[in-house]
């Protein structure tokens, strides 16, 4: 159980304003990715389903953000996803990748119009060369929440990304969620992952530009 402090309302007035120099092992998640190779498998009623997609996220710094005297930087990202076959939208997620440089701390929220929300959590070092975050259904700390229709049909019961940075830049994950599908003894092991390439620097948070300026 985490200690708390005994004065939980104190914020720290030292913060650095700039968020890019302080974002530990998410600074090089930081700017505009694209994958071209993207690979999803999931359930669907005939068997499980294999499908290549593309995808593009950009994840940029905001300012640092206090909790009395938690002190996280981090970047705010958006995630879309393409299906070759498909003209409409596969995949849409926003949320935000956390880092307390206090504790080595590294979230992820995340939240999709299917109606779910998470957070996963895990810890890694400021020059970590991969992170591993997990969360899971029930707990009320790092946990999932979704729509009665998902948890009766589509129950998601765990989540866990994987992330490996890359020598030249690029950057690629391995997403796995087990699921309790409606009608099937066995869970199903939902599974995406990906590589991403940099196509665009990120932009310097509200208050370093305001500063800038």
């Amino acid at each position: 159980m985490l200690e708390l402090p005994d004065d939980i309302f104190s914020e720290p007035e030292d913060a650095d304003p700039d968020t890019l120099a302080n974002l530990g092992p998410l600074r090089r998640l930081a700017g505009t990715f694209e994958g071209q190779k993207g690979i999803d498998v999931s359930p669907k009623a005939e068997g499980p389903q294999r499908k290549m997609f593309t995808e593009r996220i950009d994840l940029q710094p905001i300012d640092h953000q206090l909790n009395g005297p938690q002190l996280f930087y981090g970047l705010r990202y958006h995630t879309h996803i393409l299906a070759p076959d498909e003209d409409s939208t596969f995949h849409d997620q926003v949320g935000y990748w956390l880092w307390e440089p206090a504790t080595g701390l590294v979230l992820q929220t995340l939240t999709i119009p299917r109606g779910q929300v998470a957070i996963a959590a895990g810890h890694a070092s400021a020059d970590a060369k991969s992170l591993v975050l997990t969360a899971k259904r029930g707990e009320t700390a790092y946990g999932i929440c979704s729509t009665t229709f998902l948890e009766q049909a589509f129950r998601t019961d765990s989540y866990r990304i994987t992330v490996n940075f890359h020598d030249d830049g690029s950057w690629s994950y391995v997403l796995e969620t087990m699921l309790l599908v409606r009608g099937r003894a066995e869970p199903f092991l939902h599974r995406d992952e990906n590589r991403l390439v940099k196509v665009a620097d990120p932009v310097p948070n509200p208050l370093m530009r305001l500063l800038k300026a």
